[in-house]
């Protein structure tokens, strides 16, 4: 392994220089359907090949998808998944705060930690141990990145599936989101019991 002084990722220096960490972030918030997902990551050794970790957003699904397996093999991981039914009942923000409390509560099932760093400007709700927000926090910290993309790839394989069930709305293309094609769909076939949100759809549905 490189000593901390040949090492030059930023993100894992900024990780290191907040001491004990775990980093938490989720992928779905703004979709029309689907869950919202959470993960948390803590590093157990650093790789030179974790130096492609970014926000998952600015890479490819392919690129996201090969770091998945990477990040799963050199960090401790917990997912914590909210239903459509609970972003309804609770709003998304509180759905949000639940999934991750999910994700930290499996992780803390196989690993410690001091503090969780959390991507954003909002703390946990409900969640009473040491964190930090962290604004962009998943273009800073490597643990924060390497939960998003986890977050998001375990996201985007769910919606995969459900695209298996329901091929016309093409879940597999647009991943819940709000394109065009989608709130088409919407409008012409219907929102999907289970798989839509109802409460982002009354702009679209007219109520």
């Amino acid at each position: 392994m490189e000593s901390i002084m040949e090492i030059n990722n930023t993100m894992y220096l900024f990780d290191l220089e907040h001491g004990d960490i775990a980093g938490v972030d989720e992928a779905g918030r703004g979709p029309l359907a689907g869950p919202v997902v959470a993960a948390v990551a803590k590093l157990k050794e650093y790789d030179e090949r974790l130096e492609k970790i970014n926000d998952s957003k600015k890479l490819t699904e392919k690129v996201r998808e090969e770091l998945f397996d990477l990040i799963m093999e050199k960090f401790h991981v917990g997912v914590g998944i909210s239903t459509v039914e609970e972003i309804d009942e609770i709003n998304i923000l509180n759905a949000t705060f639940l999934s991750m409390r999910r994700a930290i509560h499996q992780i803390e099932e196989k690993t410690k930690f001091e503090k969780i760093l959390v991507d954003g400007n909002h703390k946990i709700r409900e969640y009473d141990k040491e964190q930090e927000f962290i604004i962009k926090g998943d273009s800073k910290s490597l643990s924060i990145a390497a939960a998003s993309i986890v977050a998001k790839v375990t996201r985007d394989r769910m919606l995969i599936e459900t695209s298996k069930e329901y091929p016309e709305y093409l879940f597999e293309k647009h991943k819940g989101y709000g394109t065009k094609a989608h709130r088409e769909m919407i409008l012409t076939k219907g929102p999907i019991d289970g798989i839509h949100r109802k409460s982002f759809l009354k702009k679209i549905l007219g109520e």
